[in-house]
Parts: structure tokens; C-alpha cells; sequence
């Protein structure tokens, strides 16, 4: 970690996305309660989670934006702009402007967005391909961590001084992250130039036309988007657990969110020296059969086995797990891709895993209905252990030993 917190605008980039991302993820979870307390509704509640979701469509736009411009002020400019959309948070006081929700919950789901674009060809441009593995570990671990505490942290101060109240302290963060970025010193590679007769879409799928081009990565990234087509089995499936598995109440999945939340931390710490030591198509491999592993474990009471010990033990799992999934595809992705085309291929790679994941979890809400939520976690498991066997497979590391070399081109010195 020591190499990637030695440089000045890494630490202040943390030092802003944490705070960033407090405000963000404190937000997004009480837009929900929110939404249920106004209109007594639980599928109105679930339409903030969709409104989050929606921007996945605008992915290909935002990456060619932040490869056209420079990075820092676009991240500058979208964390003032939510923090504005934060304070109209401050008109809502009935049922009838329920819709002010939304619109927020959408404006935050694009600052996500122009975050993993914007932020991810600046850290390029930051720091030596030798150290992006650290840097991106530090930067995992903060958002699997701050996923923990920051819901905590906004239900608290909703619950004790209502709705405004947040709004204002999630304001004052992004304008703070704003500030913090503002501070940053970097010499930026320089912005794509448009071509005087361009080809709009030729320009904005580039990025997935590059992750085509590179067999390990598209295969890396192909089998992690068929995964994640089960993965949100476990968003409803984990609820039935609580309830009719363990017998306890709604508020236990707190308890089963800090569990995993303290393996995130452990699994982004760990990353980085994962990644070195077994490669990025094993690291990803290793993260999809534990997580599979992990399902099947939820499902234990079937053979009689103590369903708590054995839902914990999986938690942790699946929080070590994702950050190492994580830092594998995003450092190989960056380090094989030239800095002005990291904004579209992360859009690219965006959606391949949202879009997926997404159908996954209005499946499983509709599945759960009709078929034992231990099966769904079984089926969801089988399925994540059989795409870890694919990226296993001699192919795979015949196209690992084929790939070509990271990009070399060490970042320009800070002015």
C-alpha cells in the first residue's frame, strides 16, 4: 500500500473519495426508507433502487465525456452538481413531491457513473502501472467498508432530525469531496481530440470494441457479467434467510451486512497481494467460487448443519471475495487500456455487469415467490463455481500467457 499512498494526489484523491462516497452510500439506503415512510408503499420504496440504477443506460456517453475532457474538473463539477440536487431534497415534505426522490436517486446514480469513468483514467494518470493494483485495493476497501457504517450513519440522522437534516450533511460532504479534488496536482493525459469527420458510434463503443480486442480481458469480463446474471438472486433470497432460515427478525440483516462488510475490508487489503501472486483471470476465479461456495453454504439447514454458523462463515466469504473481483478486473483493465480510452471501457464494463445483475434481482424477487429461496442460492451458486471452472480452464491461461504487456507509459510528473 506503501507505494500508492506515497504519492500526494493519490492521498488527497482517497482523502475525497471517502468522504464522497460516505455521503452517497449514507443517502442511497434512507432514499428508501424515505420513499416507504411518504406514500406507505414498499414497491415505491424498491423505484429508488430502479432510479439508481436507470443511468446505466447514459454508461457509453459518460465514458466518451470523460475521455474528451480533463478528468479532475469533471469530477469537480458532478460533485457540486449532486450536492445541488441533494438540497431539493429540503422541498419534500408530502406525498406529492415523492417524485423530488427519484430525480435525486437518478442524479446520484450518475455521479456513480462519472466517478468509475473519470476516476479510474485520473488514477492511470497518477500513478505507474506497478502500483495501480495497491492504489485501487485502498480505494476498494473503502467504498466495501464505508457500505457498512454510512447507512448506519444516515438512517441515524433521518430518524433523529428527518429528511432535511440529511440532505444538508450529504451536501456538505460532496462539497468537501469537491474541495479535496480541487486540491489534487496532476498532469492529466491530454484529452481526445474529436475527429473533424467523426463516426459517433464508432467513437462511443470503442471501449468495448477494445475489450474485444484483448482476449483475457473480454473473457475476464464476459464470465464475471454471466455471473452476476445470478448474483442478485442473493438480494431477496438473503431476506427469506433471515426470516424463515434463521427465524429472526428483519433487523438481523444488519447484522449479516456488517459480517460481510468486515471480509470487504480484509479482501481489499489482501487484493493487491492476491493479484501479484496468483494473476487477474485466477484472482477472479478465486472470487467467483468462493462466493459460490458461500451461496450453496446458505442453503445448509437442508442437510441439517447449523444454518448461522455456516450464513456468517459465508458473509465474511462473499465480502472477502467481491473486493478482490473488483481490483483484478479493474487494475488488468487499466493497465491494458490507453489512458484516453479508460473512460469508455469502463463504461463498457459498467454495463456488461449492471445490466445482468439487474435482471437478476427482479428474477429472484419473482422466483422467491414460487420456488424455496435455498434452491435459488444453490442453483445461484452452481452457476457462479461453474464460471470459476471456465476462467480456470488451460484456455484461459493459454490467452494469460498470451495477453499483451501493461502499458508502460509511466504518469507525467505532478506540477
Amino acid at each position: 500500500m506503501k507505494g500508492a499512498l506515497a504519492s500526494p494526489p493519490f492521498r488527497r484523491l482517497l482523502g475525497g473519495w471517502t468522504i464522497g462516497n460516505f455521503a452517497d452510500s449514507a443517502l442511497l439506503l434512507t432514499l428508501g426508507v424515505w420513499a416507504k415512510d411518504l406514500s406507505g408503499s414498499s414497491s415505491a420504496a424498491g423505484l429508488v433502487f430502479l432510479a439508481v440504477a436507470a443511468p446505466v443506460t447514459l454508461s457509453p456517453l459518460i465514458g466518451l465525456l470523460a475521455d474528451r475532457v480533463n478528468r479532475r474538473p469533471l469530477l469537480v463539477w458532478a460533485n457540486l452538481a449532486a450536492a445541488a440536487a441533494a438540497t431539493t431534497l429540503l422541498l419534500v415534505q408530502a406525498p406529492d413531491r415523492l417524485w423530488l426522490l427519484y430525480v435525486v436517486a437518478f442524479a446520484f446514480g450518475t455521479l456513480g457513473l462519472v466517478n468509475s469513468a473519470a476516476q479510474t483514467g485520473l488514477v492511470r494518470d497518477m500513478l505507474p502501472a506497478g502500483q495501480l493494483d495497491t492504489a485501487n485495493g485502498l480505494l476498494t476497501t473503502v467504498d466495501q467498508g464505508l457500505r457498512v457504517l454510512s447507512p448506519i450513519a444516515g438512517s441515524a440522522l433521518y430518524a433523529a432530525w428527518g429528511g432535511g437534516a440529511l440532505a444538508v450533511g450529504v451536501a456538505a460532504c460532496l462539497v468537501l469531496t469537491a474541495l479535496a479534488l480541487l486540491t489534487i496536482r496532476v498532469r492529466e493525459s491530454a484529452p481526445e481530440p474529436r475527429q473533424a469527420r467523426h463516426d459517433w458510434w464508432q467513437e462511443t463503443t470503442a471501449g468495448l470494441v477494445h475489450l474485444r480486442s484483448i482476449p483475457l480481458l473480454w473473457r475476464m469480463v464476459m464470465v464475471s457479467a454471466a455471473a452476476f446474471g445470478v448474483v442478485g438472486f442473493f438480494d431477496t433470497a438473503l431476506f427469506e434467510l433471515v426470516d424463515k432460515g434463521l427465524g429472526k427478525e428483519a433487523a438481523f440483516f444488519g447484522v449479516l451486512v456488517t459480517v460481510q462488510g468486515a471480509g470487504s475490508v480484509l479482501g481489499g487489503l489482501t487484493a493487491a497481494s492476491m493479484l501479484r501472486r496468483l494473476g487477474p483471470a485466477a484472482v477472479v476465479a478465486t472470487s467467483l467460487a468462493l462466493v459460490g461456495a458461500a451461496g450453496v453454504a446458505m442453503a445448509a439447514d437442508l442437510i441439517g448443519a447449523p444454518l448461522l454458523a455456516f450464513a456468517l462463515t459465508a458473509m465474511f466469504a462473499c465480502g472477502v471475495a467481491v473486493p478482490w473481483l473488483i481490483v483484478a478486473l479493474v487494475t488488468t483493465r487499466q493497465r491494458l487500456t490507453p489512458a484516453r480510452l479508460q473512460g469508455r471501457t469502463a463504461a463498457a464494463t459498467d454495463v456488461a455487469m449492471t445490466v445482468p445483475q439487474t435482471a437478476s434481482i427482479a428474477a429472484g424477487a419473482a422466483l422467491v415467490a414460487v420456488v424455496d429461496y435455498r434452491w435459488l442460492m444453490i442453483v445461484a451458486g452452481v452457476v457462479l463455481i461453474g464460471c470459476a471452472l471456465t476462467l480456470t480452464s488451460a484456455s484461459t491461461r493459454a490467452l494469460a500467457a498470451s495477453a499483451p504487456r501493461p502499458l508502460d507509459d509511466a504518469p507525467a510528473p505532478s506540477p
